[in-house]
């Protein structure tokens, strides 16, 4: 009878479909395969693997998560990555970036219960940057972190808010994540792209998921940039309790039963009416819910 092979623990740091690059301890690095056909793979996982050649290992097994931060629509879901602890959402004076994303970040956040930083990148255009930072004063208000940065010449005002964590850079394509991150890690050689004006959006320079190691202390993950984050995995109260400025108010309708959408009576709706509830931020809500109550058809 044949001994079992000895298990590696390490930490994922790349993921390509299927494939996986996974870190042991001491930095040495192997390609990995999942067992079986599905592949639940997320960077930052921390997995037990099995050496199967020089340079490559199987995973046979996942720790558990701290937190998992995916996507998902009414057919699929998409795993962004594993065990961090904040969220950056990467916004850009220009391409102008979609609102709609942006709370779609923060619910995820929220949901999870990880830090959030708003980082408003190309801030040296000053023709724009004015107007970009009226859009984002709501969500400072709601006492989020919104950090201005030109990342191209100066990455030091990001630095502070990264110590001690693992942050996940999300943001649609053409905000300058890339740049961002060749900032931080000059050996990162990520790719950056030029800006399609025509288009109003940036082309895909990411297509998977990448995580470094700022510091002893500090890791950085690069995701996808994305267009959509859909939330069809959590539930019509749990998207509005991720609206910080809802919770207060939770409980307080009419019906115990309201969904905050159309019912009389409604605290959330009441809120909006005395201007303590931002419009936009309801709309937002709402949104979200008729959303996934739509994918429930399928």
């Amino acid at each position: 009878m044949s001994a079992k092979p000895a298990l590696h623990h390490g930490i994922v740091v790349g993921t390509f479909g299927r494939q996986y690059l996974v870190e042991l301890p001491g930095s040495e690095v192997l390609t990995c395969f999942p067992r079986g056909k599905r592949s639940t793979l997320a960077c930052g996982d921390r997995v037990e693997i099995a050496r199967t050649a020089q340079g490559q290992g199987v995973v046979e097994a996942i720790d558990p998560r701290s937190a998992l931060l995916y996507r998902s629509d009414q057919f699929r879901q998409k795993l962004i990555a594993a065990n961090v602890t904040q969220i950056v959402i990467v916004l850009a004076v220009v391409p102008s970036f979609y609102e709609e994303l942006l709370n779609r970040c923060i619910a995820a956040a929220e949901n999870q219960r990880l830090s959030l930083v708003i980082v408003l990148n190309k801030f040296d255009l000053a023709g724009e940057s004015a107007a970009a930072m009226g859009r984002l004063a709501l969500y400072s208000g709601l006492g989020y972190r919104v950090i201005p940065l030109s990342a191209k010449q100066d990455i030091a005002p990001l630095r502070p808010a990264l110590d001690g964590q693992v942050s996940v850079l999300i943001g649609q394509s053409g905000m300058g994540k890339s740049t961002i991150i060749n900032a931080l890690i000059p050996g990162a050689n990520a790719t950056t792209a030029e800006i399609s004006a025509a288009l109003d959006s940036g082309r895909h320079t990411t297509t998977h998921a990448r995580l470094y190691h700022l510091d002893a202390r500090s890791d950085l993950i690069d995701s996808p940039g994305m267009q959509e984050f859909g939330l069809h995995h959590l539930t019509q109260q749990e998207i509005a309790e991720t609206f910080i400025e809802f919770r207060a108010l939770l409980g307080h309708c009419r019906f115990h039963n309201c969904r905050h959408l159309v019912e009389p009576g409604c605290a959330i709706a009441q809120a909006q009416t005395e201007g303590t509830v931002d419009a936009r931020r309801l709309d937002a809500y709402r949104k979200l819910v008729r959303e996934i109550d739509s994918g429930k058809k399928f």
